[in-house]
């Protein structure tokens, strides 16, 4: 059951008289805990809702509408309930390197499967009950992202610190069997779960296919705040080349077997081997784009597909791109083409380093405020272009809680935020 707190004006909800305050019961017979049987016995083209009034008194209610059409209910939060939290303490967890003093919401560590389905987050399973993994499996849920890390029980163990993270690999069958798609993710540490734990994770994830759609390894990423943590190192050039090495060699085995290649190392990896990144073809459809896999390949493919189309022309303003050291040395090859194509450009690219977190951490995301302002002090430039990836879903505040205009007051030039998308990259350079 789920208290109400708004009922929206000229709703199907406030003809029947629903009001704030009254407690939503079930709908068709189903019990009503949170937004995942919300969402799925709200499409019915006629509905029976059973209500707690505020009052204390039970009333039913029912409504004809369309196909899923919205009643106009409204709760306090998308989930309808609490958020589920982690109880794992991973080696390589990000928040826990974070310093003090962030916004309390970047301290928060979800594992909450609600979360997976509504907006893809990985979950590690160890926070799945019985009752929830039963109702995934009822109503369908898919795909699920799981944060495997490896399938040696033992060690997941040990690299989550909880001692029931090995158990819980045995969910990945009961969702395969059930038809459930999984996308999977690795965070690997070196002399952890790459090498041959490596190889052993991939050999036991290509048994669930065709469940399992897709298998993404990231790197480690260690900031300066680690005092007391397990000690961990970044991956050196020729540890990058095994994990690209391996994970190419498996895919290629499952090409070869007429099925789709399943596993893909970040580029990251391939940036820290120094190896030239696979065409955009490789990655098949994106699936694990959020994970740094294939982004640098499509922004490329997109950014070429749309300079050869455009026929305008920039309008002279002086460009700065602020970017993360990772990804500066395509963007600075993007910007030649774009300049091979129109000399009058006036367009520059700018590595952020990240003193922030530490200057091991190189990617755009998270790169903040501050930073892009000491390090781009007395730039002259008309117009500053940054990935919407720097900032918040809202995108109003750099991490450490700078906003945009500070920025563009700090520097005096315009900020401009560019979508994720090669083409949003070329209009920018348009400006």
């Amino acid at each position: 059951m789920v208290r109400i707190d708004g009922i929206a004006a000229g709703s199907a909800a406030e003809k029947a008289k629903l009001q704030a305050g009254d407690t939503l019961l079930r709908i068709n017979g189903h019990d009503i805990e949170d937004v995942l049987d919300y969402r799925f016995f709200l499409p019915d083209t006629k509905l029976k809702l059973e209500v707690q009034t505020a009052g204390g008194g039970k009333r039913t209610v029912r409504i004809r509408k369309a196909e899923y059409e919205e009643i106009g209910l409204e709760f306090s939060s998308y989930l309808m309930d609490e958020q589920h939290t982690c109880r794992n303490k991973c080696i390589f967890c990000f928040i826990d390197q974070m310093p003090a003093g962030m916004r309390d919401t970047l301290y928060v560590k979800d594992d909450d499967s609600r979360l997976s389905f509504l907006f893809g987050n990985y979950i590690t399973l160890t926070n799945l009950t019985e009752h929830e993994l039963s109702r995934i499996i009822e109503m369908h849920i898919s795909p699920v992202n799981v944060s495997v890390h490896t399938t040696d029980p033992a060690l997941r163990c040990k690299m989550m610190n909880n001692r029931f993270a090995g158990d819980s690999l045995r969910h990945l069958r009961r969702l395969a069997d059930a038809g459930i798609q999984i996308n999977a993710q690795m965070v690997l540490c070196p002399d952890w779960n790459d090498g041959e734990q490596l190889t052993r994770t991939m050999q036991d994830l290509k048994a669930y296919y065709p469940a399992v759609q897709s298998v993404a390894a990231v790197p480690v990423g260690l900031t300066k705040y680690r005092e007391g943590l397990t000690p961990l190192s970044l991956f050196t050039a020729e540890q990058a080349a095994d994990v690209i090495d391996r994970m190419e060699a498996m895919g290629d085995e499952m090409e070869a077997a007429g099925k789709p290649r399943l596993f893909y190392p970040s580029d990251e990896f391939y940036l820290t081997a120094g190896r030239p990144l696979p065409p955009a073809a490789f990655y098949a459809d994106f699936v694990q784009w959020e994970n740094g896999v294939g982004m640098i390949s499509l922004l490329r493919e997109q950014f070429t597909s749309a300079l050869s189309l455009c026929d305008e022309q920039p309008k002279g303003s002086r460009l700065t791109i602020a970017t993360g050291v990772l990804a500066a040395p395509e963007l600075q090859r993007l910007c030649l083409l774009a300049k091979e194509h129109w000399p009058q450009l006036q367009v520059e690219v700018k590595a952020i380093k990240n003193e922030f977190f530490g200057e091991s951490i190189t990617v755009a995301g998270l790169v903040t405020g501050r930073d892009i302002i000491r390090q781009l002090d007395g730039i002259e430039t008309d117009y500053l272009l940054i990935p919407s990836c720097m900032l918040r879903h809202e995108q109003d505040l750099f991490l450490d809680d700078t906003t945009p205009q500070q920025v563009g007051e700090a520097l005096n030039a315009k900020v401009t935020v560019v979508g994720e998308d090669g083409g949003d990259l070329l209009d920018a350079l348009l400006l």
